[in-house]
């Protein structure tokens, strides 16, 4: 007797929500990164906006990190890959964000932020559709 592996058919409930969680609180979060940046560019907020975005852009890795994690378990339940692939981008871009943005220009620091941005409204609008929850 042979035993072949095959995919599951839906997602799992409770990733389906954690993927949805994760996704929206890290558009949340970059919602968060606008607010302070805006506070310490225009020099309203200082020393203290500034800390804030930093701390800010730990949240961020560690939220669009397990928005990647959440996004692979629904890829292997049988939904799309592209939103994985996407979360990743986001990842991986968070980090050259945080780099540029202590290290570069703003004229590559707020562009990227956008392309941030449309990653992540896309993954989380993705959670919310039937295709997140798997073949059926």
């Amino acid at each position: 007797m042979t035993h072949t592996a095959t995919r599951r058919s839906r997602t799992a409930p409770a990733v389906l929500t954690a993927l949805r969680a994760a996704a929206v609180l890290t558009v949340v979060s970059l919602l968060v990164q606008f607010l302070t940046a805006g506070g310490f560019v225009g020099q309203q907020g200082g020393e203290g906006a500034e800390a804030a975005h930093s701390v800010g852009a730990i949240v961020l890795h560690v939220l669009s990190g397990l928005t990647v994690v959440a996004a692979a378990l629904t890829w292997r339940a049988g939904a799309a890959l592209w939103p994985t692939v996407v979360a990743a981008l986001v990842f991986v871009l968070s980090f050259v964000q945080a780099y540029v943005g202590s290290n570069g220009p703003l004229s590559v620091h707020i562009p990227g932020a956008m392309v941030l941005t449309v990653g992540a409204v896309l993954v989380a609008a993705w959670s919310f559709t039937p295709g997140a929850a798997g073949r059926r």
